[in-house]
């Protein structure tokens, strides 16, 4: 997971082009998903994280957007 407060903009663009970030996620509200949710962009640079893959975000406790990942947050709420 990445803290975006702790890249520079040359990072995050280094990141991104390479495919090492996929997702972001609301490191307070434990919340994940995919970069162009427009829910995710709204939010505060200082709880913007990101991940390397889903299962990155699933392991640190964190759940999917009901916005932009919408299937996987039906399942996620059935459990």
């Amino acid at each position: 997971m990445l803290i975006h407060q702790q890249l520079t903009k040359q990072d995050l663009s280094l990141h991104l082009k390479n495919g090492t970030i996929t997702l972001a996620g609301n490191g307070r509200l434990k919340i994940y998903g995919l970069i162009t949710c427009s829910s995710g962009k709204r939010m505060k640079k200082e709880n913007r994280v990101f991940f390397k893959n889903e299962t990155e975000a699933i392991q640190l406790g964190f759940r999917p957007c009901g916005h932009c990942l919408r299937e996987q947050y039906l399942k996620w709420k059935l459990l």
